[in-house]
This record gives structure tokens, C-alpha cells and sequence, in this order.
């Protein structure tokens, strides 16, 4: 029975956790988006959809830019002391210029390796960056992100 009960905690152990680290990096895709946002002119053109290949792509460039993410927001909040950190976006220098010099540095090399490690998993900063708004108001697509998130973070649970 003591076998039973280890087993169920654990699969439902792996399950919580496969769950709140997929809800984590679905946050951090708030949280990348002002951080990656880079200005381009509105295209006029009909919204292409989200293939199956760009949702892998993207849950995989969330998950791997997360814990830069984390590592630059720990040194800022450190650098920072008891202030508060403001919103830190990429292509606007009064939001990095508002920083210590320090931590405008580790501002502006974590944005340099989100917009690498986007491009290295094959999508433009445009087409990221348009996936990301279109989450706000898709749940279909943002469902099919997060399955593909959980899926990504447990490869012995699918064939």
C-alpha cells in the first residue's frame, strides 16, 4: 500500500510541478514581451496563423530564456536594494536608462540573449513578438503553448 500511496504522491508531485512551471513560464510570457517588444512597422497584411512547428518553437524559447530572465532580475533586485524595480523594456532606453549603470548592463545583455536564443529557436522578434499579443486573446493558441510547455518539460511522459 506504502508503494501505492509513494507513487500517486509522486505522479501527482511531477504533475503539480510540470503544471506551475508551465504556468510560470506562461507568466514570464507577460513578463518577456515588454521585454523583447522591438519597434517594426504595422504590416497591413491578413494575420497568419500559429503553426505547430512556430508553438513548439516559442514554448522553447520561453523555457530557455526564463532563467536568464531570473538570473538578471536577481541581480538588478540586488543592485536595486529596497527599490522598486521598474518595467524594464528592451527597445526603450528611458525604461534601461532609468537603472544604475550596473544594472543597465545586465538589462541590455539579458535582452541580447532573449533576442539570440528567439532567434536560435527559429523565430524573427517580430513573429515572437506577435505570438505574444496574440496569447492576450487567444486561449485556443495559449492552451496549445501550454500543452506544448508541459509536453517540453516531461519527455519520458509522451512517446
Amino acid at each position: 500500500m506504502k508503494k501505492i500511496a509513494d507513487l500517486f504522491f509522486q505522479r501527482s508531485l511531477q504533475q503539480m510541478l510540470s503544471q506551475s512551471l508551465s504556468y510560470s513560464a506562461l507568466a514570464t510570457v507577460g513578463l518577456v514581451a515588454s521585454a523583447l517588444i522591438v519597434s517594426s512597422k504595422a504590416n497591413a497584411q491578413t494575420p497568419q496563423p500559429v503553426n505547430t512547428n512556430e508553438i513548439t518553437s516559442y514554448a522553447q524559447a520561453v523555457l530557455a530564456m526564463e532563467p536568464a530572465r531570473q538570473q538578471a532580475f536577481d541581480e538588478i533586485k540586488k543592485l536595486m536594494g529596497e527599490r522598486e524595480i521598474p518595467k524594464i523594456v528592451c527597445n526603450d532606453s528611458k525604461s534601461i536608462g532609468s537603472l544604475p549603470k550596473k544594472a543597465q548592463d545586465i538589462a541590455v545583455n539579458y535582452c541580447q540573449r532573449s533576442q539570440k536564443i528567439v532567434e536560435d529557436n527559429g523565430l524573427t522578434i517580430e513573429r515572437f513578438n506577435k505570438i505574444t499579443v496574440d496569447i492576450q486573446s487567444d486561449d485556443n493558441l495559449k492552451r496549445q503553448i501550454s500543452n506544448t510547455l508541459i509536453r517540453i518539460q516531461n519527455p519520458a511522459k509522451n512517446p
